[in-house]
């Protein structure tokens, strides 16, 4: 069974319809008060990093550096899968940087793991006018599939924004980390073009476009004047959201306007009944940016207010930040958002479902393929990620467009995916560490790669393989607390200060300010 794109499907697609060797010297600055970690919990995320880059180790083609899409829980080299995707490469080029700067590696074998994963990048066919790479490639070879390798099925090669906002991301990780690599990199990313994927009637980005006519509804047409490429009939509307990324590097690199920041939904407006199949109606107000009339919208959980994500899950809305300083240059948006989520997540897995374990994000399922979990009151899809195998969602109605349903009387199997506690740390470390101390004392959830995927916390089911993005994501997450924010440096300066910066500063959430103590 082919998996979907992970990315894409939890990224809250929404149609527009007329409106969708030694370490290199460690920094001397001191870590911000949010990635200070005490002596002990270093040394357990030292202990964690050192088991995640294992599975790296294990996931990567020797031949090419190329990381493989997952692989078994006894990291055996011929259980890799086939597949990979430039989401998956970057994962390894940051996970590398990281591991070299933790001292799980020497700085020599770093740097041939990157020169040999950039090789290998520079001759990968690539769609050569918007300089984006393809979905998928072989790691072994690296070449673009058009066969599924599990059985042989028909794949119609794609680019994806979000997925080329990945790789995007780990070149420029490199370029500012590595020096002697940096030419390179930046040669790779000098080709990209993210104004590719943006439609300005819509102030949006597509989800991404086929070279050739695919089946099923595309739409042709070139936003860079060229030959036509075929897009998805969809956009990437809704904002808080993982494809931000390809968003924010777009707007730095001068290829997309500011005014896309505030062309994407917070929410949807509450007035009349036209968003009614919407999770629930938003409070909030209209204001003006750039020119661009924005509403904005939050939802209300549990006492909590907050922007939510497409689906309600932890990686749609804290893995743009292990890279891109939000909360920083975002005081009155980001900054209350992140751990107001948080919180949203604990208060669902520990009180409101009663699991005793809390963090859903996409995995692995435990009973078998992928599938995207969330907290769905936080998510905008009415049809929502759930927590739980059973899919039990909340209906909190919509005014008088929608009436609401009774809450649910009890939750079924519930399935905690241990990165999205890694993708908490720096909003609630002390929750993320207790919620992983006691997946593995609970649970048979810790192989010789770190954290199996995911954990069915009712059944003690366990998915034992390993992801290379979900590994990306806690590799990120603990280089950051280890290493005084590693992989936010190469976005905390320059074009992404210079550009993106200034509309995060001069944004307001309709949230709650937060007390001063």
């Amino acid at each position: 069974m082919r998996p979907r794109n992970r990315l894409t499907v939890a990224a809250g697609v929404i149609m527009s319809v007329g409106l969708v060797v030694a370490a290199a010297p460690a920094a001397t600055a001191a870590p911000s008060p949010a990635t200070r970690s005490t002596t002990g919990h270093n040394a357990l995320l030292h202990q964690y990093a050192a088991d995640t880059w294992r599975s790296f180790a294990a996931l990567v083609d020797p031949a090419t550096g190329l990381v493989a899409d997952n692989i078994g829980g006894g990291l055996d080299p011929a259980d890799r899968s086939a597949y990979t995707s430039p989401t998956n490469i970057g994962a390894y080029l940051w996970s590398t940087v990281v591991a070299r700067e933790t001292r799980l590696i020497p700085a020599d074998e770093a740097r041939a793991r990157i020169a040999q994963t950039l090789a290998t990048l520079a001759r990968l066919e690539i769609h050569e006018a918007s300089g984006m790479y393809y979905n998928w490639y072989h790691p072994s070879t690296g070449a673009k599939l058009t066969t599924w390798p599990a059985d042989g099925s028909t794949l119609h090669p794609f680019l994806s924004s979000v997925d080329n906002g990945w790789i995007a991301t780990a070149l420029t990780i490199v370029k500012d980390q590595v020096p002697e690599l940096a030419a390179p990199a930046d040669a790779l990313l000098r080709r990209m073009d993210f104004g590719y994927y943006y439609n300005p009637a819509e102030r949006q980005i597509r989800g991404g476009f086929w070279a050739e006519p695919p089946p099923g509804c595309s739409v042709a047409g070139n936003y860079r004047g060229g030959p036509d490429v075929y897009y998805t009939c969809h956009h990437y509307g809704a904002f808080n959201t993982e494809p931000r990324i390809a968003s924010y590097l777009g707007i730095a690199a001068g290829q997309i306007p500011p005014q896309h920041y505030f062309g994407m939904w917070r929410t949807f407006p509450p007035e009349g009944c036209d968003w009614s199949w919407s999770e629930q109606r938003a409070v909030g107000k209209w204001r003006t940016y750039l020119g661009v009339r924005l509403f904005e919208g939050a939802y209300r959980y549990r006492g909590m207010q907050l922007v939510p994500t497409w689906g309600g899950s932890m990686f749609e809305a804290l893995m743009v930040p292990l890279f891109v300083p939000e909360e920083q240059w975002g005081k009155d948006s980001w900054a209350i958002n992140h751990p107001t989520y948080v919180r949203a997540q604990i208060e669902h897995g520990l009180r409101e479902a009663g699991y005793g374990y809390w963090g859903f994000s996409p995995s692995n399922n435990p009973a078998g393929g992928y599938r995207e979990y969330g907290v769905d009151p936080i998510g905008m899809d009415a049809g929502g990620y759930s927590s739980d195998q059973e899919r039990t969602t909340v209906d909190y109605g919509y005014g008088e467009c929608r009436p609401a349903q009774p809450l649910p009387t009890a939750y079924g199997q519930g399935v905690v995916t241990p990165h999205a506690s890694f993708l908490a740390l720096r909003y609630a470390e002390d929750d993320a560490l207790r919620n992983l101390a006691n997946l593995r004392r609970d649970f048979d959830a810790y192989g010789p790669g770190g954290f199996y995927d995911a954990v069915n916390v009712t059944s003690g089911q366990v998915s034992k393989r390993y992801l290379a993005l979900d590994q990306g994501m806690v590799m990120a997450a603990l280089g950051n607390a280890l290493a005084q924010d590693l992989l936010r440096k190469p976005f905390s300066e320059g074009a992404m200060k210079q550009r993106v910066a200034p509309l995060m500063r001069m944004e307001q959430f309709s949230l709650p300010r937060p007390e001063t103590p």
